[in-house]
């Protein structure tokens, strides 16, 4: 396995516009952007909203709705 780790392309305190186009086991809206995973709570397939970036992990991140 190659040791380039790809760089996420959401950072902590960003907003972005993103849809919800899953919901994870646990019930949290899954968006994406560029391919990335970001799971938002209290948001259904189908919103269309603005979210905040919280937390960034290798694989995923964490966000929240901001008005």
């Amino acid at each position: 396995m190659e040791n380039s780790e790809k760089s996420a392309p959401v950072a902590v305190g960003e907003t972005y516009e993103v849809s919800i186009d899953d919901i994870a086991k646990k019930g949290d809206g899954i968006a994406r952007v560029e391919g990335f995973v970001i799971f938002v709570p209290q948001t259904k397939v189908g919103d269309k909203i603005k979210i905040k970036v919280n937390k960034v992990m290798r694989k995923f991140a964490f966000g929240e709705k901001v008005e």
